[in-house]
């Protein structure tokens, strides 16, 4: 039953959880000659990265895995990595492209062999994980924005986390004391129990000394772990961040691509939890090879996908079939491509996150709506 035809699908929506803002994806629909659907999907989130996924996948990467046997997908999975030599086997656009491939070929294998992908990847080691609701605050007032947070809580989830430096009103990032005020609000708003994290994000650039001050005053508000606090290359600033505050979790890793970067980040002994996605870190496989490395060096892992149902569901398979793992980030509000996308979406039960059922991503993807956010250049 070899792969017959692979689709291409830029989709465009607008994110419910981030303003609305205009948010892509790439998914592959991958179909063998008996008829047998797989999906897949790379994490390309604008539209320079979208468009140049979709034309790397239909002049040359597709064309890689048409005729191929679905079963051998640890093979076909080096094939790609080795093609893209010149352009992208360090990262970039090429792993989004090979990301949706190899996911597309997992959820085919599960299919062909009825079996769900935490099976293919050897079991569960967790039946379910903690759901964490994953937040973009966008108030102005620190009262509203804890408040939020809170009734994340009220609704069921175990952890909240908030980005700093995201549109609208809220501010958050640029002044430290209301960077601490919200910490402290929102930790009343929580209670004692809940998780918190805090996700510093890409378009802030504190310096060590900065960042030391700010990770301390948070520190008293038990933090489950600061999150990406500096460029990805700096692990220098890293380390001197853990020699400071050495009782706080470090969560670092959302900018890498693939096993050579998660194993000098875990080489380094500077963080605590990876965050990994089967949607940009080259596929099931490469992130199952991640994880499989970070449980050895006892690094507790995220599945940090904020995506769509196609990755939730790759991530939450290959999270369950990890010693190591620690929670699951869901967007707490109703979105196109979570809920509309798929008709099993994944969400929390009683603040638990479980694995579709079904063989291999165990989503079944509703093909009108990817047709309705069709992105046509």
């Amino acid at each position: 039953m070899p792969v017959k035809k692979i689709d291409v699908f830029p989709l465009q929506y607008q994110e419910t959880n981030d303003r609305l803002a205009d948010r892509q994806i790439t998914l592959v629909r991958m179909e063998t000659d008996d008829g047998i659907v797989g999906w897949g999907e790379g994490i390309t989130m604008f539209t320079p990265a979208t468009l140049a996924t979709t034309a790397m996948l239909e002049n040359g990467l597709a064309d890689l895995v048409i005729g191929r046997d679905p079963l051998d997908n640890e093979a076909i999975w080096h094939d790609l990595v080795r093609e893209v030599w010149w352009y992208g086997d360090v990262g970039g656009i090429a792993a989004f492209a090979i990301s949706a491939l190899d996911m597309a070929l997992w959820d085919l294998k599960g299919k062909i062999l009825n079996a769900p992908l935490y099976t293919l990847l050897g079991g569960k080691k967790h039946e379910r994980l903690p759901a964490c609701a994953s937040t973009h605050p966008s108030h102005a007032k620190i009262d509203d924005l804890a408040k939020e947070l809170g009734d994340h809580v009220a609704n069921g989830y175990q952890l909240v986390k908030a980005g700093f430096g995201k549109k609208g009103e809220a501010n958050l990032g640029v002044d430290a004391g209301r960077d601490i005020a919200y910490v402290r609000a929102v930790r009343e708003a929580i209670g004692p129990d809940a998780g918190f994290i805090i996700d510093v994000g890409a378009k802030m650039f504190w310096d060590v000394p900065y960042a030391i001050k700010m990770a301390r005053a948070f520190n008293e508000s038990n933090l489950t772990w600061l999150e990406d606090v500096f460029h990805p290359d700096n692990m220098h600033a890293h380390t001197y961040l853990r020699q400071a505050v050495p009782d706080l979790r470090i969560g670092f890793g959302e900018r890498y691509w693939n096993l050579d970067d998660y194993q000098r980040l875990l080489e380094a002994h500077i963080c605590d939890v990876i965050l990994v996605d089967p949607g940009r870190a080259l596929g099931v496989t490469g992130m199952h090879r991640i994880t499989q490395l970070a449980a050895r060096y006892h690094v507790k892992m995220d599945p940090h996908s904020w995506s769509s149902a196609v990755n939730g569901a790759a991530s939450i398979h290959v999270a369950l079939s990890n010693p190591n793992a620690s929670i699951f980030e869901l967007k707490p509000v109703e979105n196109p491509m979570q809920h509309e996308l798929v008709t099993n979406p994944i969400g929390h039960v009683d603040g638990w996150v479980y694995a579709p059922e079904g063989p291999g991503l165990g989503v079944d993807v509703i093909e009108d709506v990817v047709h309705k956010y069709h992105l046509r250049s």
